[in-house]
């Protein structure tokens, strides 16, 4: 089945600076029965926290169609880094990428419309303005909402810097402020520990996702931010002075919002599609995809790395880009890439020969017309060179971040051990089209039993798993602190190694 197109929308320009959309005229409705009448009131109670905030809620949009009759899903979401990030022209995330996959099941394109928080997100599913809402949302049941299954489990803590006043006790929380997110199930959890300990104080931004949050504490300008263990483990590549200050005794489930109609048909398509997902193996795909590596580095290794990007990578950043202009791969990740290799070092050289700022055997080197491996801009050229080439060698039935992922691994373990971990991955019924599937085949490939049945003898494969979900990450928090760049008559969407259709 084809991808069908997905749209973007965002209330971005009809919300006032306040955070609240402007009263609209709207067609004359009947008058509500008694279900319409008690679902607005759940509404008005969600939006209470608008209300605090000098808001005026406007009446409930005028219904939508079931999706069929529509001819496409409309999914309410938000901004969020592990969710749906948006960059540019381009989006992707977790549910981002789960969505779309739900919407070729159905064989309709799907419309995503951007709100600025949870509360309006659920308001809209409850007016009926969208068909759902897919925004690493916690499963509450107390909210007039039929939830999916369950897409992730998630537990929350309270983050604060590493050099802030231990917590020991709930006595401790006096005098501190707590930031979190407004519609947040953690919040909740927050004002209960507040009735406690009175001396706690209480801050809800209006609009500041958690990662937002998170970089406020780690600048200093927050005390501590209720979130989930996730985006603190995103957030900590990035800023390794945060840490975990306290274990909230809360658990809860990421899913899926859709309206309290059981003549909907969409609940039950939902189910049916997380189910198989669940089933299958493509919901651990997807979910890996996004934060199956995020855990892989310590915190000394993200020092560095961030100190070198501060101090060596300026160097090189044109060569990178040059490189991304000449292969289509994105700039910051060849510069991920070589960091793992050598540290940015274009006089590294290793033990077995292999030398330079992409660390290039000499036959390689050879291969590529590669001079001087010692020379950075050579050595970046060609290490891109040689990535590329590696991808492009993978048969078609591998998609994008998976190919590139595979052709990273291959780097470092050689494409002959690639297609024969492949081979054993079939032999074996793993799906060896996903990194998901090879990264698990890998490591047998040093165990003799294996290694027996390649032509290229012994691997170590595992090692190349390492490397290749450091290089992920390396790639990720570039992703983060450095801009994309749009060669020249290029188009704008590079989209992990490759431009966009």
């Amino acid at each position: 089945m084809q991808r069908q197109p997905t749209s973007t929308r965002s209330f971005a320009a009809e919300i006032d600076p306040r955070g609240c959309r402007p009263a609209r005229a709207r067609p004359q409705s009947p008058r509500p029965n008694r279900t319409e009448l008690l679902v607005r009131l759940a509404i008005a109670a969600l939006l209470a926290s608008a209300l605090l905030a000098g808001c005026t809620p406007e009446e409930p949009a005028q219904r939508i169609t079931n999706y069929r009759e529509l001819g496409e899903l409309r999914v309410a979401t938000r901004h969020d880094a592990i969710s749906f990030r948006a960059d540019g022209e381009s989006a992707s995330g977790f549910e981002h990428d789960l969505i779309l996959l739900l919407g070729e099941r159905l064989d309709v394109p799907v419309s995503f419309v951007v709100y600025p928080d949870v509360p309006r997100m659920l308001a809209a599913v409850m007016n009926g303005e969208v068909h759902m809402a897919a925004a690493g949302l916690a499963r509450n049941e107390r909210l007039p909402l039929k939830w999916s299954a369950a897409l992730r489990d998630v537990d929350y803590v309270l983050v604060g810097r590493d050099d802030t006043p231990a917590l020991r006790a709930e006595s401790d929380f006096s005098g501190r402020m707590v930031s979190a997110r407004r519609g947040s199930l953690v919040l909740e959890k927050v004002e209960r520990l507040r009735k406690r300990e009175p001396g706690l104080n209480l801050h809800v931004p209006v609009t500041e996702g958690d990662q937002t949050l998170l970089e406020h504490v780690a600048e200093g300008r927050l005390d501590l931010v209720a979130t989930d263990r996730l985006h603190f483990a995103l957030a900590k590549r990035i800023f390794p002075d945060l840490q975990v200050a306290w274990d909230l005794p809360l658990k809860s489930e990421i899913a899926w919002a859709l309206p309290l109609d059981e003549h909907d048909p969409l609940a039950a398509e939902v189910d049916a599609f997380l189910r198989e997902s669940t089933g299958s193996g493509l919901l651990a795909r997807v979910a890996d995809r996004y934060f199956g590596h995020v855990q892989r580095l310590r915190d000394q290794d993200i020092n560095a790395f961030l100190q070198r990007t501060r101090e060596l990578l300026p160097r090189y950043r044109r060569h990178f880009q040059e490189a991304q202009a000449r292969t289509g791969i994105d700039w910051r990740m060849l510069a991920a890439l070589a960091y793992q290799e050598s540290q940015w070092d274009p006089l590294a050289t290793s033990r077995t020969g292999v030398r330079g700022m992409m660390m290039l055997t000499a036959e390689t080197a050879d291969r590529l017309r590669v001079q001087d491996r010692l020379d950075a801009r050579e050595s970046i050229l060609g290490g891109a060179r040689y990535l590329a080439m590696l991808r492009d060698e993978l048969p078609d039935e591998i998609h994008e971040p998976d190919r590139l992922w595979m052709a990273t691994a291959a780097y470092n373990l050689g494409m002959g051990h690639l297609r024969g971990a492949r081979a054993i991955a079939r032999s074996m019924e793993r799906d060896n089209t996903s990194w998901w599937g090879m990264k698990s085949v890998l490591p047998l490939l040093s165990r003799p039993e294996y290694a027996s049945r390649l032509k290229a003898g012994a691997a170590r494969g595992g090692e190349a798993v390492i490397m290749t979900e450091r290089i992920r990450n390396y790639y990720d928090i570039l992703s983060r602190i450095e801009p994309p760049y749009v060669p020249p008559l290029q188009p704008r969407n590079i989209v992990l190694g490759r431009a966009a259709d």
